[in-house]
């Protein structure tokens, strides 16, 4: 059987007669003929072929917008939070869903495609995370906190109570403040628990505690 057949889930009058199975597609057409992957049986199917869309596609990475298109099958639904890959000019990028919209003024956090006009989403296999480093407890030296951006896979994990180090920052992560859409995918929108765990895409900010051992310089 060659790898690269196109499969297609059919009945098999001879196995399979009510249950659909796997089918190898030998021959397409109007009257496609097809192979039965589980008993070998070839037979003759009628293959409907989805309808397709073209719907436009709004990509956000690190306050810049950008636009491109995403071709589906008309039925096929799509929902807030859903990941797919998209390519634009620049690059094939992972996106997630953060809006759909069906008409003017008019979103939606669950659609079919052909419902659908724009799909609003934000990068998510590169982002960039904003961080607080606090100085460490009891440090004279200064009181002042301050903020950097690292820049980081999506799938990057923060973990409350353990240590990262960027570049000049080293600092052990204090909580992490999660964005308004995937809280509910969490234990709670902050997470402060030591062992707590969040992926870099997810995370609206990381609050850490200072670990460097030079002289503190705030600016």
């Amino acid at each position: 059987m060659s790898d690269s057949a196109e499969r297609v889930p059919l009945t098999c009058p001879s196995c399979s007669p009510h249950e659909r199975t796997v089918h190898e597609v030998l021959s397409p057409g109007g009257q496609s003929t097809v192979r039965c992957t589980e008993c070998g049986h070839v037979h003759k199917e009628t293959i409907e072929t989805p309808e397709e869309v073209t719907v436009d596609v709004v990509v956000s990475q690190d306050g810049d917008s950008y636009k491109t298109t995403l071709d589906a099958e008309s039925e096929q639904e799509i929902e807030t939070g859903d990941e797919f890959v998209v390519e634009t000019e620049a690059a094939i990028q992972q996106v997630e869903v953060t809006s759909i919209e069906v008409g003017p003024e008019r979103r939606t956090e669950h659609a079919e495609m052909d419902e659908v006009e724009t799909v609003w989403t934000r990068v998510v296999d590169n982002v960039g995370v904003n961080v607080t480093i606090h100085p460490k407890e009891g440090d004279g030296r200064n009181e002042q906190s301050r903020s950097t951006k690292v820049f980081l896979p999506g799938d990057f994990e923060f973990v409350v109570g353990e240590s990262y180090e960027f570049g000049d920052d080293e600092f052990t992560v204090d909580s992490l403040q999660l964005r308004d859409a995937v809280a509910d995918d969490y234990r709670h929108k902050k997470l402060d628990h030591e062992g707590d765990l969040a992926f870099a895409k997810d995370i609206k900010r990381v609050f850490g505690r200072d670990e460097r051992t030079s002289a503190w310089s705030a600016w």
